[in-house]
């Protein structure tokens, strides 16, 4: 699996953060997310795909097959 964010899109609701904070993070200036693992771990899939199914401004995208 690979992550990428649009960080243009993202309205900094932090959901992400709170469901799997090893990978996604927020912008201290304005609650922006940041991605901090890319491509991570099978164990935090489905933490990721719940992450982006929460998203309210559908900022996650996921790559299952890279």
């Amino acid at each position: 699996m690979k992550i990428t964010v649009d960080d243009e899109k993202c309205c900094g609701a932090g959901q992400c953060v709170l469901i799997a904070p090893e990978v996604f993070d927020q912008r201290d200036e304005d609650g922006i997310v940041v991605l901090l693992d890319a491509m991570p771990a099978a164990d935090r899939h489905e933490a990721v795909r719940e992450s982006a199914d929460v998203c309210p401004a559908a900022a996650i995208r996921l790559h299952e097959n890279a």
